[in-house]
């Protein structure tokens, strides 16, 4: 059985790497004793297949995992086969504050790999209430604009790319606190990083906070995401101090 999990990760664990973080992933399916499998050779590693990765200091409320599970064998150790609605909660007791599992399903063999089927992301940035105009203004000069190139470094290479087909939307309003920036960047062919989009914006490198709010795939012509909450989580909206 192949399960996945969606998690959030908010507050100060933000500033753990992606591979710190799925470290962390790992050893929370051993410690919640769930029957995973192996991969076969020298080293047999947990069969964990993790989504696109998220930079260090960004929060997020829609991240995924994916678990491949195994009936145990006969007489052995392993605890039994969960149902895959309890995955999460069985996770949760053994990660650490700020990461929090919000749902759990099953997947069909054969179902594309997170990396391959997220076609976009929506992301949040929380600015400085300065910026306001700015941020408006460069929005609208962006979405009129029939091309944007802007340069990318990839693989320690510089690259041009034309942000504009992966600017999918993009919307300001303002808070009583901040400024709030809202968009939707595509993931293909090659994904913009968030960072590059507020350089292409002439806005800080450092906002007050950036979330990524959604991931998105393409199932059945329909855009969806990859688990659907019936309602957002409580526990996940929570700044975890």
């Amino acid at each position: 059985m192949e399960v996945r999990v969606r998690y959030a990760k908010v507050g100060k664990v933000r500033f753990l790497s992606h591979r710190d973080l799925a470290r962390i992933l790992e050893r929370a399916v051993r410690r919640a004793g769930l029957p995973v499998a192996y991969s076969q050779g020298f080293s047999p590693r947990a069969r964990l297949h993790f989504g696109l990765a998220l930079s260090t200091g960004y929060e997020s409320l829609a991240e995924y995992l994916d678990i491949d599970l195994v009936e145990p064998d006969e007489g052995g150790t392993a605890s039994a086969l969960p149902a895959a609605e309890e995955v999460a909660d069985l996770l949760q007791p053994c990660l650490p504050p700020g990461v929090v599992t919000t749902a759990s399903t099953s997947i069909e063999a054969g179902t594309a790999a997170l990396q391959d089927a997220v076609t976009s992301c929506t992301w949040e940035f929380l600015l400085d209430p300065a910026d306001h105009d700015r941020a408006t203004a460069n929005a609208a000069r962006m979405l009129a604009a029939e091309e944007l190139p802007i340069d990318l470094v990839r693989k320690s290479k510089q690259v041009r790319e034309d942000l504009r087909p992966l600017l999918l939307s993009l919307d300001v309003d303002r808070t009583p606190e901040c400024s709030r920036l809202t968009v939707e960047l595509g993931t293909k062919p090659r994904s913009v990083r968030p960072a590059e989009l507020l350089a292409a914006m002439e806005l800080p490198e450092h906002p007050i906070r950036v979330v990524r709010t959604h991931q998105w795939i393409q199932s059945d012509g329909e855009r969806r995401e990859p688990i659907e909450l019936a309602a957002p989580s409580p526990h996940a909206s929570e700044r975890a101090s």
